[in-house]
């Protein structure tokens, strides 16, 4: 016995499952009050199912509905599928209760080094959840579930449905390598800038809190290398290529790079936790923003 796939696969399970129910309980009246339908809904389905299947599934009696043998066969399927359905709620329900499943945090790929090792840090603490970290600048769509938390840098997001929070700054400066310093000195305050090299997006849209600071005092022709990734700016620093803006906590980790001016309070990178709000209440999400609050939070 089979039926067609391309023939209403959602309205057959109903129908199957009606008869299942009328099996199990003897009555059209008993089936349609565990159900919740009327008891016309009730005949409608078995009848469907019948004439679908070319088959009769149940004798009619004053006392009830017994199943044929066609019945019987269709019952010990659903019977089956019904508690594969049962016992897969029963799962969603847990998990919707525990740490566990997959955990998807986006950032910029330069806020790597600072976020894996908190990841790691909690995928160990909750061996249960399997994380992913997608470290790009494209913003990840939160609605469509391309990530359960995003980080994010600059001003504060403004997508509808989403939860944001202010997590932390993060202070930013100008830095360059002791190589290019070696080449093209210090930079000696505002008034020298017009003799040096940058390391900038070139994007004098950018959200970055220093945008406007640089469309003021750097003229385009000095920006001699580019990138839009937050990560290859700062390999380009670190290259000796220019001077350029790195988070001062980052930069301080290695010692052959040098502060070329005191950072400003203006400059300082805010980091928003951002959650969807069909997501932000899950276990894994609420236990994985209460560890990083409680690591680097304010």
């Amino acid at each position: 016995m089979c039926m067609n796939a391309h023939n209403g696969t959602s309205q057959n399970w109903d129908e199957i499952h009606t008869a299942y129910q009328v099996a199990r309980l003897g009555t059209l009246s008993a089936a349609a009050a565990y159900l919740g339908v009327h008891h016309a809904t009730v005949m409608r389905h078995i009848d469907n199912l019948e004439r679908r299947l070319g088959a009769k599934l149940f004798h009619r009696h004053p006392r009830g509905y017994a199943p044929t043998e066609a019945g019987k066969d269709l019952m010990r399927i659903a019977a089956t599928t019904d508690d594969q359905f049962t016992q897969m709620m029963a799962r969603i329900r847990d998990n919707k209760d525990t740490v566990s499943g997959d955990l998807i945090v986006t950032t910029l790929s330069g806020l790597s080094p600072m976020f894996t090792p908190i990841l790691a840090a909690f995928q160990q603490k909750h061996p249960a959840v399997r994380v992913s970290l997608l470290a790009e600048e494209r913003l990840l769509k939160m609605e469509y579930g391309e990530a359960h938390v995003a980080l994010r840098v600059g001003r504060q997001p403004t997508e509808p449905d989403n939860i944001v929070r202010h997590m932390c700054n993060l202070p930013m400066t100008l830095y360059a390598h002791k190589s290019y310093i070696e080449k093209h000195g210090m930079l000696n305050g505002i008034d020298d800038i017009k003799n040096h090299k940058f390391v900038l997006s070139g994007d004098k849209n950018s959200p970055a809190p220093f945008t406007d600071w640089v469309n003021q005092h750097v003229d385009d022709s000095q920006i001699v290398f580019r990138a839009p990734q937050m990560r290859s700016l700062d390999d380009a620093i670190i290259a000796g290529a220019g001077i350029g803006f790195m988070i001062i906590w980052m930069a301080q980790k290695n010692p052959d790079l040098v502060q070329m001016m005191p950072s400003k309070p203006e400059w300082d990178n805010r980091i928003w936790q951002v959650t969807h709000v069909d997501l932000h209440r899950t276990a894994k999400v609420q236990a994985f923003l209460a560890f990083l609050n409680s690591t680097c939070g304010d």
